[in-house]
């Protein structure tokens, strides 16, 4: 299975949300930091463990950075 994760950087840290999964959205300061919070709550909802998922990244335009997230649901 494969989702988008989209990252928006804006003037006081890093948004970001998996927009296939409501609700599924994340703040920090650092793109890095959003990114493992995202996983972490993606394992969550997915109800999955985060050792499944992969990350890459897919594009970036501007401010946003699009990565997909890739994972085997077993």
């Amino acid at each position: 299975m494969i989702l988008d994760v989209i990252v928006t950087k804006s003037d006081d840290g890093y948004t970001a949300e998996i927009p296939s999964l409501k609700g599924c959205e994340s703040w920090a300061h650092d793109e890095e930091t959003v990114l493992d919070k995202i996983i972490e709550l993606a394992s969550f909802y997915l109800n999955t463990k985060s050792d499944n998922f992969k990350l890459d990244k897919a594009r970036v335009k501007s401010n946003i950075s699009v990565y997909k997230l890739v994972f085997n649901k077993s």
